[in-house]
This record gives structure tokens, C-alpha cells and sequence, in this order.
């Protein structure tokens, strides 16, 4: 569709002002959403205007999600086409080309690439697909159509299965729609060489955001006992295996993740100083504890514990209660590593809920350092959501 036929969709009066000054989501409340509004499909492309009909940009509107529409330009003459996503997707591999010489990294991180709604991961020539809403799966087509313009990929998973789709009416499914997956991917970082379901795994089925926590473990793990808590395929526990860890324990609820890890730690020669466990980390931590066990370094990157408004509260706590449980575990002067996901909670809440946690547990320490995604996860300059991934860094006393 040429702009010149796109619908129009106007803002209510007094609404433009946060989309003026950048922000490139209008919510439901903010758009006149009349009956001609709702006889537009779910994610149809319109031309978002102020209420006086100035013209603000090209969007997706989704009438029944609670972010209305999502900008794609704001220029309100471009076409959201063929052309538009592969010049957007040339971009994006131009910006990661700049930090990353091997083709392991995210690609395209939504918003802050210029594609509201879409995550690329790349496995060199494989990439993985998370289509996330209503705008972005009604371009399907051309978004394949430009992925082999821009990287001619031997094979394409789309990834539906994000909880964020019901929220958009979009049903949850997993497609490979080019080429074929016979089993897990090799993933290369550092010299070291993990494995990753790509079909079945979380998320796209790699953590590529915690690569520079990962850096920063690495080079404190040689000759140290390290504890890694929610470990999944092992992405901390290898790399401080790899870097002369003395010994690494590994626990996650999941089997398959941890299957793939130990896969991973005989392919890069580290098995005899890894072992892996599979439970639930807040029992095992406090069986741990009873035993008297500890740890020169403990690592804990759990999924996401606030995933709604709702659920603040309580995740928040659960954060304050994880602080203080890994503490008990942590060695007079050993180190702990602390991150969150939740997109929801931002870093002084974080660590607010951290400093309680380890007051609760009775230690003190200090901070060694901060911090959150690499430079392939880039944080829309005007949307706070984007920027999801806090950690810190401490040693304890």
C-alpha cells in the first residue's frame, strides 16, 4: 500500500506532545479509535496524524492492543515495503559489523532498529525470527524477502512462540520457513563454543544480550569455585570454565538446556570441571546453605521475575529474595553477580532490592561494577523498554 492510501488515524487532542518529542508508540487511550478505526484489520498500516490531521508517520494499528500503534518512520511519504525493511535490515548489519567480526550477535532489536515488533538473531548463515506483533506479522512476507536481499540466509526460524503475542491476537507457533534445522546450532564466543535449540529453546534460543557480563566473568573465574544459578545452556558457566575456573557447579530447573551444556563443555575440553545439576535454584540454594557450602564467585541470571504491572510488587521481592539467598552461599570476600530482565524493573529498583537482600542476609561488600546489554541490543533513544537488562557486580565480605 502507497502512503497516499493509507487510512488515516488521528491522535486525540492534546495526545501528540510524547510522539513529538520522540516516543514512537501511541496507546489506545491517546488514539481515536472510531468505527472506522476498528473496521481496519489487526496491524494495518495507517498514516498517524494529530488530531488537526498534521501528519506525525507511518504506523501499524492494532485497535485491540493496549500500544495502539507503533511508528515505522516519520515520514509520512515513505512505503513500509520490500525496499523500506531491507534498507532498515542493511543498517542494522552495518551497525553490528562495527563491534563484531564473527556473524554471532542480534541483528535487530525492534524499535531501536527502526522494525517495531521484530527480533533478529543470527547464528551465522541461520537466523531466527521473533515476530512479536500484529503490524510486523502482516509484513511477513517482505520482511523474508528482504532478510535474503540483506544476508541470504540457508535457513530462517520464525519464533511465535512469545507470550507477547496473545496481547496483539497473534496464536503462538514456531515455522522454519526456509531451508531446515536438524539440531542444535554451534554459537561461537570467545573462542568458546556453545549449543543453542533454536527451535525449542527460550527466546530465540540465545542470551547474545549477557555477552559483556559474560566478558567481565570470564576474567574473574581463573582458579576460583564458581556457582552458576539458572545457568540454562551454560552461557557463564563455560566461559568461566574456559577462563581456568578451579570448579563451576551449574543449576538449572530445565533438562534439555542442561543436556546441551554438557554437550558444550566436551566440545571445548572443560568437562571435568563442570558439573550440572538439575533443580530448583531457590531449594538448592537453601540446601546448599544448610551444608555449608560456598563459593568464590556466584553467578545468578534468572528468567524474568516481573512480566506485568501486576506482578511488580512481587517480583521485586523476589529479586530482594535472591540477593539474599545467593549471599549465604558466597565466600568471606568472594564475588556475586546479580541481573535482572524484567523490563519493568529498572536499575536503581534493582539494586535497591539488592542492598536489602544482602542487608537481610548480613553482608556487605561493594559494588565492582555495573551494566547491561552489548552494543547489538541498542536502546531506543526515547523508549526507557528497551533498555530491559540491568546486572551488578559485587564482592562481599
Amino acid at each position: 500500500m502507497v502512503p497516499s492510501d493509507m487510512p488515516v488515524v488521528r491522535l486525540r487532542p492534546g495526545e501528540s506532545r510524547r510522539i513529538r518529542a520522540g516516543h514512537p508508540w501511541a496507546f489506545a487511550n491517546e488514539v481515536v479509535l472510531d468505527a472506522a478505526a476498528k473496521s481496519l484489520p489487526p496491524g494495518a498500516l495507517v498514516t498517524l496524524a494529530e488530531h488537526d490531521g498534521t501528519r506525525l508517520g507511518v504506523a501499524s494499528l492494532n485497535w485491540r492492543s493496549l500500544i495502539a500503534a507503533r511508528l515505522f518512520t516519520r515520514d509520512a511519504a515513505v512505503a513500509i515495503d520490500e525496499a523500506f525493511f531491507t534498507a532498515a535490515l542493511e543498517r542494522a548489519l552495518a551497525r553490528r559489523e562495527r563491534h563484531y567480526s564473527a556473524p554471532y550477535y542480534r541483528l535487530v532489536h525492534a524499535e531501536a532498529d527502526g522494525l517495531p515488533g521484530l527480533v533478529v538473531d543470527r547464528f551465522g548463515d541461520v537466523v531466527v525470527c521473533q515476530i512479536n506483533t500484529a503490524g510486523m506479522a502482516r509484513l511477513e512476507r517482505v520482511l523474508l524477502a528482504a532478510l535474503d536481499t540483506a544476508l541470504a540466509p540457508t535457513a530462517v526460524v520464525l519464533r511465535g512462540d512469545s507470550p507477547v503475542r496473545m496481547h496483539e491476537g497473534l496464536e503462538s507457533e514456531v515455522r522454519v520457513v526456509k531451508g531446515a534445522i536438524d539440531g542444535p546450532i554451534a554459537v561461537e564466543e570467545n573462542g568458546v563454543v556453545f549449543l543453542a535449540d533454536l527451535c525449542a529453546g527460550q527466546k530465540t534460543g540465545w542470551f547474545y544480550d549477557q555477552r559483556p557480563a559474560r566478558d567481565v566473568i570470564a576474567g574473574l573465574a581463573a582458579g576460583r569455585t564458581v556457582l552458576d544459578l539458572y545457568c540454562y545452556s551454560g552461557g557463564f558457566a563455560l566461559r568461566a570454565a574456559a577462563a581456568g575456573a578451579a570448579r563451576v557447579t551449574a543449576i538449572d530447573s530445565s533438562d534439555v538446556p542442561l543436556r546441551l551444556a554438557e554437550a558444550a563443555a566436551a566440545r571445548n575440553a572443560v568437562a571435568a570441571a563442570c558439573t550440572w545439576h538439575r533443580a530448583e535454584v531457590f531449594a538448592e540454594m537453601a540446601r546448599r546453605a544448610a551444608a555449608g557450602e560456598c563459593y568464590d564467585l556466584i553467578i545468578a541470571d534468572p528468567p524474568a521475575f516481573v512480566r506485568s504491572r501486576k506482578g511488580l510488587k512481587p517480583g521485586l521481592k523476589g529479586y530482594r529474595k535472591l540477593a539474599r539467598a545467593a549471599a549465604a552461599l558466597v565466600a568471606p570476600g568472594g564475588l556475586l553477580f546479580l541481573a535482572s530482565c524484567s523490563h519493568l524493573v529498572d536499575a536503581p529498583a534493582f539494586a535497591a532490592e539488592v542492598k536489602r537482600g544482602l542487608a537481610a542476609a548480613r553482608r556487605s561488600g561493594r559494588i565492582l561494577g555495573s551494566g547491561g546489554a552489548g552494543p547489538d541490543h541498542p536502546q531506543h533513544l526515547f523508549l526507557p523498554e528497551s533498555a530491559y537488562l540491568c546486572w551488578q557486580l559485587m564482592d562481599l565480605d
